[in-house]
């Protein structure tokens, strides 16, 4: 079984193909995963063709990998499936609101990370794209998603054809709280923050940013508060048109 403590991004895949057995068997053990009320409140569309994939990849800012790996899977909340299952069996549906949603999109969330530490088992790479709802609208228009159906978590999927190093983590003290939360102060901030801020990488991220933190990086560049209060609008828009608000 391969170790949790070695998993890395993958963004570079070989011509391999992903056979469709597999992939199957990947994603039913994959069902396995916890869910809300043993509901399932998810789906997921599959992506080989060329074609799709060159029309998914502008919703990921045109990231190489989408059109390159030779499978892209788009995790979506659904609560559409429910919805008829309970119209066709006289009852009542209410899954058309913000919680039925949040039920959902831990529910994908949960069946997407599963998928993906299974798959790494196998000896498949993949990548999460956290791009997935930043432009949902033109992911649901591409993959022609109904109502009550929403697009949360895109993986690029295949047989890797690189070994990128390991990518840092904040050590668990950081994210552990005991009992209640115990909110930072600049000393734990410090602290926790010392040997990212430290890596030769981000120190040079810094630098050719012409910046004089890591912080403003991120936060002047990467994921401004301009494009976030953007994308939480084009967010919201989409939530409501697919019937969740």
């Amino acid at each position: 079984m391969k170790s949790i403590n070695t998993r890395r991004s993958i963004r570079k895949y070989a011509t391999r193909e992903v056979e469709q057995a597999l992939l199957e068997r990947l994603l039913s053990e994959a069902m396995r995963t916890q869910t809300m009320g043993n509901l399932q409140l998810y789906s997921v569309v599959v992506t080989r063709d060329e074609e799709m994939k060159r029309r998914l990849a502008p919703a990921h800012f045109n990231q190489p990998m989408v059109t390159q790996a030779p499978v892209v899977l788009t995790f979506c909340a659904d609560t559409r499936r429910t919805t008829a299952w309970a119209d066709n069996r006289m009852a009542t549906p209410g899954y058309d609101n913000l919680l039925s949603y949040q039920n959902a999109a831990t529910d994908a969330l949960l069946f997407c990370q599963t998928f993906c530490n299974l798959a790494e088992e196998e000896g498949l790479g993949c990548c999460f794209l956290g791009t997935t709802v930043y432009m949902p609208q033109t992911i649901i228009d591409v993959l022609k998603l109904p109502r009550l159906v929403m697009p949360v978590a895109t993986i690029t999927l295949g047989w890797p054809d690189e070994q990128p190093p390991l990518t840092d983590r904040l050590p668990l003290d950081a994210v552990m709280h005991s009992e209640t939360y115990t909110d930072y102060t600049p000393e734990s901030i410090d602290r926790f923050y010392h040997d990212k801020e430290e890596l030769p990488e981000n120190k040079e991220f810094v630098r050719i940013n012409n910046k004089q933190t890591l912080a403003q990086v991120f936060t002047d560049c990467r994921y401004t508060k301009k494009d976030n209060e953007a994308m939480s609008v084009t967010l919201a828009e989409a939530l409501k048109r697919q019937g969740f608000a």
